[in-house]
């Protein structure tokens, strides 16, 4: 099975921080002092962009970890499944995208390369009363001088560079 085309990608869904926690905290923790290789998004050939529905892929070398959003609150973290030097699959009626894996396909996440992760954060979106994103959970990296923040969209993948938002309940793993 593959989803929009990617081989072996079968996600997991998680929702809110305590089961994300549980089932990633410590391997997401032992990253810290790790090298930052690529970071590896899915471009849409047809129309030259980001896919922001499929995952988004951090090379720490011998570890590959996807970080993948949907709906208001769903997070899927993997580990080694997704290989980027792999083809992805052939349009089809049912994954009708022409879809290939990028390395930094952007100025900014190409400076990220060959950084050294500090610290992980799980970043719990605390809005106002009303937001339909409280309690999504996104992944913070503190790369030193800046921060690269997988967030969820509403459902798709979203990527800030810089500072988390101040809505978010910063949570650091250890």
């Amino acid at each position: 099975m593959a989803r929009f085309g990617i081989q072996d990608y079968e996600p997991d869904w998680l929702n809110g921080r305590d089961s994300i926690t549980a089932a990633h905290g410590r391997r997401l923790a032992a990253l810290t002092g790790r090298t930052l290789q690529h970071v590896w998004l899915v471009w849409d050939l047809d129309v030259d962009r980001w896919f922001e529905d499929a995952p988004v892929l951090l090379d720490f070398g011998d570890a590959r970890v996807g970080i993948d959003h949907q709906k208001f609150d769903d997070l899927c973290i993997t580990w080694n499944t997704v290989d980027p030097s792999r083809m992805i699959e052939e349009p089809s009626d049912e994954d009708p995208f022409n879809l290939a894996w990028r390395p930094e396909p952007t100025p900014q996440l190409a400076e990220l390369a060959g950084r050294t992760l500090n610290r992980v954060a799980l970043l719990e979106w605390s809005g106002a009363d009303d937001d339909m994103a409280n309690g999504s959970v996104a992944i913070g990296l503190d790369l030193g001088s800046t921060w690269l923040t997988i967030y969820n969209a509403l459902d798709e993948n979203g990527l800030a560079l810089g500072p988390p938002d101040s809505s978010y309940r910063q949570h650091y793993l250890t």
